[in-house]
């Protein structure tokens, strides 16, 4: 699994994404909250993953770009993202950026794009693909 709270820590285990180490990823200006949920620490030391709240929602920069898809895609604050159903919540990626952002969000904070505006900041940071919702 992505990601679970470590035993005794308040640290969130998050594990970086492939291309984590990209220019891009490096310096991703996060949110500092995200709705009402504070940022809080994890137990990476890459600056491409972050994580709010408690259940946490969860970020991490460097992902493969999407490929052209049937799953729903949004647009939120002019960012484009595919949006998938979790078991336990939803995630979204965006979608013609490279790399990519994906954010994991729990069933509590309700759908994920609900919670989307405080990464486009970040998301409009990366270098895009051509590729929009359509």
């Amino acid at each position: 699994m992505l990601c679970v709270v470590a035993g005794c820590s308040s640290a969130v285990e998050v594990s970086p994404a492939p291309f984590a180490e990209s220019p891009a990823c490096r310096s991703v200006p996060w949110p500092g909250k995200v709705g009402d949920a504070q940022h809080v620490a994890t137990t990476s030391d890459s600056a491409a993953v972050a994580a709010w709240g408690d259940p946490a929602i969860i970020a991490r920069c460097g992902l493969p770009p999407l490929g052209p898809t049937t799953l729903e895609c949004v647009t939120v604050d002019g960012v484009d993202w595919v949006v998938r159903s979790l078991s336990d919540g939803s995630a979204a990626t965006t979608y013609g950026t490279d790399p990519a952002i994906e954010v994991l969000v729990p069933k509590s904070y309700g759908p994920a794009p609900l919670q989307l505006p405080a990464f486009g900041p970040a998301a409009r940071e990366l270098p895009t693909n051509g590729r929009h919702c359509s």
